[in-house]
């Protein structure tokens, strides 16, 4: 009973079709479509790029865990040494997976002192705060664009009561740098100074870079006379303004792109540092300054020093003072009798005499006794001194050589065409004179100047069109055009060999009745005689329900109609 319920069942659905022709038509495009779709969606894999790599076998079972709880597709890549999910949600499952402590086995930093057990010991205490302290180093030192990943070591020796035993921290890093990426001086040093503030007593002369290549990063003071990248890039800077400053004075003389200007800068780098210390000669001693000044003075008259062999010879008394005698003049004699005027001025003119007697008796006195005169005098003067320490700072130029070419003056000739011409010696006296002027040309330097004039040539390069099948542009869309080339095939292959057979298979239509005796009796019988079948009815209402969606849709789309058409007719003729 359950087969023949089955085989009815089938025999019905079969009769269904048979009786509604457009369903197995859209059964056949709605396979189509859903190949279309598989196909174009197969074509449209999303692209996987690296969440992590070179994990170990713990993290990497954590990371899966949780990329599968979050629903996120993944897969591995060659010998499983990275972890590949879509492009699209790299950065988002970093950020959640990072929210999750994933993967463990990166940096760790002061997280490590979180979780310290009582009773540690000193010594695990130390080092796990050197671990924190080099994990936190590392973090900082992997924002750094360029840098990708970075290890810190340090060398902390232990604290010592001794100075003569102390010795100071060392640090040692290596740099993994992005893939064409690179880290210029600047960089490296303000890694040093990172590294060395972090640290106490670390100097940035202790710290030593390397890169993932093995290169070392960090001089150590080994190149401090060398140029450094800063130092050369100030030179191309300096050799580039110049050229503007030049082409941009002569072209609106020669138009532009008629000029072009190279100079060559030798730049000081050396860090000179002078002192001098000079004396001017004596001056007017009655304008100069007096810093100090002292004077001694000592006199002594009559007496003979003590002097000689000491005893009772020696030791004698002065000899005794001897008033000097007057004797008077004959001719005064006789005048001391007179009276009146005479007599005073003769007392007045012994008085004088007296005293003119004494005067002359003490020089001689003095003369010929014992007398001593000393006087001593020192003036110090304020002295002109003065001292000058110049410090004169890199980057200084020495010379400058500049090189100018000037292109032919552009003239149009009496037919019209245009021809070049050389510039005159006036011109080209005035282009130097500017360049001159530009350039701040200085003799006393040895500066040099050459200014050319000469006709320019085509500098580009003739390169050979490539032909049509090897442009680029074709090739993608060559490309594309195989892709959806092999999924209309595909639909083809489908439609022909797998859809098409079953669909007409079971849409044949039903072989006709066998003929009885009354069939042409019923077909001869009026019309009006005929009993209505309601069958019939049903098939023919249904039929004009068809008739009139088929002629909606011809006039809606013709195109769909006509391809129906044309398969059927293709199909009839097969």
């Amino acid at each position: 009973m359950n087969a023949a319920a089955v085989l009815g069942n089938r025999s019905e659905l079969i009769e269904r079709f048979k009786g509604n022709p457009r369903l197995p038509l859209m059964l056949g495009g709605a396979a189509l479509a859903a190949a279309i779709a598989v196909g174009v969606l197969w074509s449209r894999s999303p692209d996987y790029k690296v969440l992590y790599s070179n994990l170990s076998e713990r993290d990497g079972g954590a990371v899966i865990a949780s990329l599968q709880q979050m629903n996120v597709p993944y897969k591995f890549a060659e010998g499983g040494g990275a972890v590949m999910v879509p492009a699209d949600k790299v950065h988002e499952m970093r950020l959640r997976l990072a929210s999750q402590g994933l993967p463990k086995s990166g940096n760790a930093g002061m997280e490590l002192m979180d979780n310290q057990k009582f009773g540690i010991s000193q010594f695990a205490e130390q080092v796990n705060y050197q671990r924190g302290l080099e994990g936190e180093l590392a973090r900082s030192i992997e924002s750094i664009a360029a840098v990708q990943s970075a290890r810190v070591h340090l060398a902390i020796p232990k604290p010592t009561l001794f100075v003569r035993e102390r010795q100071k921290p060392t640090a040692s890093i290596v740099l993994t740098l992005h893939p064409g990426r690179a880290i210029d001086e600047g960089q490296v040093a303000a890694i040093s100074h990172l590294v060395s503030s972090s640290v106490p007593e670390l100097t940035p002369k202790s710290i030593s870079i390397v890169d993932q290549h093995g290169n070392l990063l960090s001089g150590n003071g080994s190149n401090e006379r060398m140029l450094d990248a800063t130092q050369l890039k100030y030179v191309q800077t300096l050799e580039r303004t110049y050229v503007q400053r030049v082409e941009s004075i002569l072209a609106p003389i020669v138009g532009q792109g008629n000029v072009k200007a190279q100079v060559t800068a030798d730049v000081d780098f050396n860090i000179v540092e002078h002192t001098d210390e000079s004396f001017k000669p004596n001056q007017d001693p009655t304008r100069a300054a007096i810093r100090s000044q002292q004077t001694s003075e000592s006199n002594q008259q009559g007496g003979s020093p003590v002097g000689g062999v000491p005893g009772a010879l020696s030791n004698q008394p002065p000899l005794q003072a001897a008033a000097p005698v007057v004797t008077q003049q004959p001719g005064q004699q006789g005048q001391q009798g007179q009276p009146g005027q005479q007599g005073q001025a003769g007392q007045q003119a012994q008085g004088q005499q007296a005293g003119t007697a004494n005067t002359q008796a003490a020089l001689a006195g003095a003369q010929s006794g014992p007398s001593s005169n000393r006087r001593d005098s020192t003036t110090n003067f304020e002295l002109d001194r003065t001292v000058r320490h110049v410090q004169q700072a890199p980057g200084g130029i020495r010379r400058l050589s500049v090189a100018v070419v000037v292109n032919h003056r552009q003239v149009a000739g009496a037919n019209g065409k245009i021809t070049s011409e050389p510039l005159t010696a006036a011109q080209l006296a005035q282009i130097e004179n500017l360049a001159k002027e530009a350039m701040g040309f200085s003799p006393a330097r040895g500066d040099s100047l050459n200014v050319v004039n000469s006709p320019f040539t085509s500098g580009e390069e003739i390169k050979p069109e490539l032909p049509l099948w090897k442009q680029p542009e074709m090739i993608e869309l060559a490309k594309t055009a195989a892709q959806y080339l092999l999924l209309a095939l595909l639909a083809l292959f489908v439609w022909f060999k797998v859809a098409r057979p079953i669909l007409r298979k079971y849409t044949a239509p039903p072989l006709p009745p066998p003929a009885e005796n009354n069939t042409a009796e019923s077909v001869l019988l009026p019309v009006e005689e005929q009993l209505p079948d309601p069958e019939v009815l049903r098939l023919t209402a249904k039929y004009e329900s068809d008739l009139a969606l088929v002629r909606d849709a011809a006039q809606r789309d013709p195109r769909l109609v006509a391809s129906v058409i044309k398969n059927w007719m293709s199909s009839d003729e097969r």
